[in-house]
């Protein structure tokens, strides 16, 4: 057999090459498809999913997108909500005491008699939702934005409101005693019968 100059062995190397590394590659990828999690205790992980009463405590859901989700008395003790996407979706009498929710986007969303005692809402968006009855009580709010949401007889006793916005929120009934309010925005909130509300706004 003659013997293949060099410009020719270098072709049939990088040949070989394409060939072996798309069959290397391709395990990689199975293993990070089969990892990614898409259900927890019967709860599928995805929009408008129906998971009333569902255990997802300690639930890692980081960057989720649960949006229009039903999580109605769902327990969700101590989960990982970090980022997620619950515009729309319904927690009504959910547990959330304890959760992460730093920078969820909830817009629209429904959290009514839901407790989120201790729960750390940093930089949430939480505009136009409704938190009738919610327990916000020594909850983290800074510099979440509540503008136009409704907390008609929700507790934020010794919460973390600092440069929270309030724009246009309803405070109807509401129970801020001892809450950090430095720098919050009230700017045209309704503070009927409430306790603990800034009286120079």
């Amino acid at each position: 057999m003659p013997e293949l100059n060099r410009p020719t062995r270098s072709l049939l190397n990088l040949a070989a090459a394409c060939v072996i590394l798309p069959g290397m590659l391709l395990p990689t990828v199975a293993v990070a498809e089969s990892t990614l999690v898409h259900e927890i205790n019967g709860c599928g992980l995805w929009p408008y999913t129906r998971c009333q009463g569902a255990d997802l405590r300690h639930a890692d859901l980081v960057g989720r997108n649960l949006a229009g989700a039903d999580l109605r008395g769902a327990n969700l003790a101590r989960a990982d909500l970090r980022g997620a996407n619950l515009a729309g979706a319904n927690l009504e009498g959910a547990d959330l005491r304890g959760a992460r929710l730093n920078k969820v986007n909830a817009p629209v969303a429904i959290f009514r008699h839901a407790s989120l005692v201790g729960a750390d809402l940093e930089a949430a968006r939480l505009m136009r939702s409704d938190f009738t009855g919610a327990d916000f009580t020594a909850a983290h709010l800074e510099i979440a934005n509540l503008n136009h949401a409704r907390l008609t007889d929700a507790r934020l006793v010794s919460a973390d409101l600092q440069e929270a916005k309030l724009q246009g929120t309803q405070l109807i009934g509401t129970n801020m005693e001892g809450a950090l309010k430095r720098f919050t925005n009230f700017n045209d909130a309704y503070m009927k019968d409430c306790t603990g509300c800034p009286l120079d706004w």
